[in-house]
């Protein structure tokens, strides 16, 4: 019997030489220092006929764990072993291996879906208060229907993304790299903020300005108007044509703005819950398989349409009854987004690993 600490190590006929076993302890330092993905390390008795399994002092099997990006352990093994392993086969069998890794990249996925599609209905909610305060403009959308986007429309689209099927080149993918591949990292914040977020921010302003401008107030007019709009002693406000508009007037209109601009951050999300779907394939063949997403789409239709014309909803959350045209303003905009979409994931099909997939790979 040999002293000291023993491991499993999984051998063939041929056995390593020693110097073997002294080399590769450092290829694996060296491939992780350059980024690579060390090998999936092994250890414990197995089942397998044609494979043997030996006893060996040199190599700890927690420690050897240890040295790998993963380590995979029996269910047969020690304690000690179980701890250091990240996944742990209670099959014994090695095909579960890679069911594990493929479950674990798409609840990354899901997780990561989730997010952009949470993030990017921020800036069209944060933008009104912006120009407000910067352009003295009527608020175009209040802190209620605000809360109706984050407490209500948006719940269950996003809770849907967690069901969502793993996409056909899942398993095709490189490992991620554990240092710069977070769950919110530059390129969701751009794809979410700076692109998708800001056409959803343009459908609500779009909106906003057309029913003012049906109700005489052009948009060049509004600016700087908000101390005369707020003004309970301003009963004689003139619009663009000369017409006078008193307080409780000014007020039903920009309550009816609200309600407006809340529509249209939900017909624009419809757009932004299906590009969510997927990272490179297109709609098309990714297809809407999940259900519950369906039905977060009706849901958030049907709940903006009941805040709207339910009776009662102009008293308890300011929000009134929309004009059916008023729905159709952010429609241009929501296809606009999925033909961005659509786009930028054809061209990242077309050219893999080109400068636009650098710049432009939204999520990942």
């Amino acid at each position: 019997m040999t002293s000291g600490p023993t491991c499993w190590v999984r051998t063939t006929r041929s056995r390593a030489t020693p110097r073997e076993h002294q080399e590769r302890p450092l290829i694996r330092q060296s491939s992780a220092t350059l980024g690579a993905v060390a090998p999936p390390k092994i250890a414990g008795p197995s089942a397998n006929p044609p494979l043997s399994w030996q006893s060996s002092p040199a190599c700890p099997s927690s420690r050897a764990r240890r040295t790998h990006h993963v380590g995979y352990g029996p269910s047969l093994g020690s304690d000690v072993s179980k701890q250091a392993a990240d996944m742990i086969l209670l099959d014994d069998n090695f095909a579960s291996i890679v069911t594990g890794v493929e479950e674990g990249r798409l609840i990354f996925d899901n997780l990561k879906k989730s997010i952009a599609y949470t993030l990017t209905s921020n800036i069209p909610e944060i933008s009104p208060f912006l120009l407000f305060i910067c352009a003295n403009i009527p608020l175009p959308l209040g802190t209620v229907t605000i809360l109706c986007i984050d407490l209500g429309t948006d719940m269950v689209p996003a809770i849907s993304l967690a069901y969502e099927e793993a996409e056909s080149d899942i398993m095709k993918r490189q490992p991620r790299n554990p240092k710069t591949d977070k769950l919110v990292n530059e390129r969701l914040i751009s794809i979410a903020y700076g692109q998708i977020g800001m056409m959803q921010a343009t459908a609500g302003f779009f909106t906003y300005f057309v029913i003012l401008a049906e109700n005489g107030f052009l948009p060049m007019d509004l600016l700087g108007i908000r101390m005369k709009w707020d003004d309970k002693s301003i009963n004689d406000l003139e619009d663009s044509y000369g017409q006078q508009w008193t307080y409780e007037r000014r007020k039903i209109i920009e309550f009816t703005c609200h309600t407006a601009f809340f529509a249209s951050i939900v017909v624009v999300q419809w757009a932004d819950l299906i590009i969510c779907k997927t990272r490179r394939n297109s709609i098309l063949q990714q297809g809407m398989k999940n259900r519950i997403l369906i039905f977060g789409l009706f849901e958030e239709t049907a709940l903006a349409a009941f805040l709207s014309y339910c009776p009662g909803m102009d008293i308890a959350l300011r929000m009134y009854p929309l004009k059916p045209c008023w729905w159709f303003c952010a429609l241009p905009y929501s296809l606009l987004i999925f033909l961005y979409d659509e786009g930028r994931r054809y061209i990242l099909r077309r050219n893999p690993g080109g400068g636009v997939e650098q710049e432009m790979d939204s999520y990942y």
